[in-house]
């Protein structure tokens, strides 16, 4: 079996899924027909519940990816067709895996336009927060925002860089950069603030939090910022970086020389509750 993964968190956590069925590149079948009716019943209160939160919480192209992917509250979806689905619409595939792989595959994945989707779902009792990422969270919060042709490409190119980058100071970097805005990024709208960031999007507690509270410190997006900035594994962001719109999210990706970027001496990451006299505070509390 190849080497696993190692899980996110402060704390050592055996990883859930079954990797030894998993094929060299971590791919494993959905096995459909083995989730039970409670599983089913789980998607539906996930689903049901976060889809409530979406219309004053969620960006338009979250919105627009939910309704083209297809799926519903009913059930589980299968894999195969929303990757029909996305195919169709920007080329991506989705691909079943055990859980969390590898960096290394993980980005070839991204680079060849493959998104891997966890095929297990969260227990009862993990509702509210799982440390790792389950289908759920994979498939709700990551694949709308794949059905948008500007986002798809900024993942492609993410892990075109991502399978050049060996060094552990720019492995660091790049998942700063995912975390910040794949996971918790944030992006301006005429409507106010909404969120992109499947984790945001897949935790109802986040969704309103990022987005409406008052605690958390929301600046305008900073590539540079982002590389350096450390994030919190088990508790609510203390920072959110916010994009103009999605394309400033490529368009900064595509100009940046991340080979002089990742050349340069490591230095120290700012503190996820760090404030710069260069951030730029953007105001969380307007049209709804």
């Amino acid at each position: 079996m190849a080497r696993l993964p190692v899980a996110p968190t402060q704390a050592a956590v055996k990883l859930r899924g079954d990797y030894a069925s998993a094929a060299a590149d971590f791919r494993v079948d959905q096995n459909y027909d083995s989730y039970t009716a409670d599983e089913h019943a789980i998607w539906r209160t996930l689903y049901e519940r976060q889809l409530t939160l979406m219309p004053g919480h969620a960006a338009p192209e979250f919105l627009e990816g939910l309704r083209l992917l297809g799926a519903d509250a009913h059930s589980i979806p299968v894999l195969e067709e929303a990757s029909q689905r996305l195919q169709r619409l920007t080329g991506f595939e989705v691909i079943g895996v055990p859980g969390l792989i590898p960096e290394q595959d993980f980005f070839a994945h991204l680079a060849e336009r493959r998104f891997p989707v966890t095929v297990w779902m969260r227990r009862r009792d993990e509702l509210d927060y799982l440390v790792e990422p389950d289908l759920f969270h994979d498939f709700f919060g990551h694949l709308p925002m794949l059905a948008h042709t500007v986002f798809a490409n900024f993942i492609q190119a993410y892990g075109a860089i991502g399978a050049h980058a060996r060094e552990p100071a720019a492995l660091k970097m790049l998942a700063r950069l995912y975390w910040y805005t794949v996971e918790f990024g944030l992006v301006a709208t005429s409507r106010g603030l909404r969120a992109y960031g499947a984790g945001i999007l897949s935790s109802s507690g986040e969704t309103i939090y990022a987005t409406k509270a008052d605690g958390p410190a929301r600046i305008a997006f900073d590539l540079q910022r982002v590389l350096r900035t450390n994030y919190l594994i088990d508790s609510y962001q203390k920072t959110y970086f916010v994009l103009d719109d999605i394309e400033q999210l490529f368009d900064s990706v595509l100009a940046a020389d991340f080979e002089s970027i990742f050349a340069q001496p490591a230095q120290p990451g700012y503190a996820p509750d760090a404030r710069l006299p260069s951030d730029q505070p953007i105001a969380s509390l307007v049209a709804s």
